[in-house]
């Protein structure tokens, strides 16, 4: 199987390159597609620090790139943007399409330990295949400076790599997080059928249960929250996070803003604060 990735799109945008590419994943067992956003540059020998952008439920590697506007904001700090896919596909594994919320393009970014769900590894995958792919085969990117964030499910597992990886992200951020799964329906039916009926397990994979363990964090976490996003009080539970955060002293900036959605819309406005947000950590 060949695990180099290979270019399959190209389209250029605020004078850098929107790149998409395809590889076999060993993690995961199965073919995998992937963004690249390249910002422009002046030399060849320059390397780009990079922002993974963890995308939510049903999306692809796709959404961001076609519809976050972060690009703009990216080509003009000189920070690259990788965005993955959220689950495997194409392994036909039964019931894997049954519900949105569970299965492909749900993989919540855990590494699943049920036996029939066994490629679910996006955690690996995010961690440590795709950078290594990365530095192995994109010199023109500086793997070393990286930074971390993502959107409802993906704002889940931004948090949550960055608690557990202190060392490998410059900063972290997220709209709309999926803030404490352990208390909320998607994150419950996520877990039971991933993790089985383990709680301890389920914890590993709760930024509001891990950041009472990996509270060393110094730069300030930035999350974004919609007030009408009708996904807030029962799914997403940002103030439990908020209330953790504070509990140990972790810098947080939750901001709350009237009148967004859970939607792009509400990305597409703010997510020039959060590329300058990283780009300042980055920059260090």
């Amino acid at each position: 199987m060949e695990t180099k990735p290979t270019e399959i799109g190209s389209s250029k945008m605020f004078g850098g390159y929107n790149k998409r590419y395809k590889h076999f994943s060993r993690t995961l067992g199965c073919s995998m597609t992937f963004h690249i956003y390249f910002p422009p540059s002046s030399s060849p020998s320059h390397k780009f620090p990079i922002l993974y952008w963890l995308s939510g439920l049903t999306c692809t590697d796709e959404n961001f790139i076609i519809k976050s506007g972060a690009q703009r904001a990216a080509s003009a700090e000189g920070v690259a943007l990788i965005a993955p896919d959220t689950s495997p596909r194409g392994l036909n594994v039964e019931g894997e399409a049954d519900s949105w919320d569970f299965g492909v393009g749900a993989g919540f970014y855990l590494n699943a330990t049920q036996q029939k769900w066994k490629n679910w590894r996006m955690y690996d995958y995010v961690v440590k295949e795709l950078p290594k792919l990365l530095s192995e085969n994109f010199p023109q990117l500086d793997t070393s400076k990286a930074s971390i964030s993502g959107h409802s499910m993906g704002g889940h597992g931004a948090l949550t790599i960055y608690l557990k990886n202190l060392d490998k992200y410059k900063s972290a951020s997220a709209f709309a997080p999926i803030a404490n799964p352990i208390n909320c329906p998607w994150g419950q039916k996520a877990f039971t059928n991933y993790l089985g009926n383990d709680k301890a397990a389920w914890e590993e994979y709760d930024a509001t249960c891990l950041i009472k363990k990996f509270h060393n964090v110094s730069a300030t976490i930035l999350i974004d929250q919609g007030e009408d996003d009708k996904f807030l009080h029962d799914q997403l539970l940002a103030h439990k996070f908020e209330e953790a955060c504070r509990s140990v002293n972790v810098p947080l900036l939750l901001r709350l803003q009237p009148g967004y959605d859970h939607s792009y819309f509400f990305i597409s406005t703010f997510i020039d604060d959060h590329i300058r947000h990283h780009a300042q950590a980055l920059k260090l």
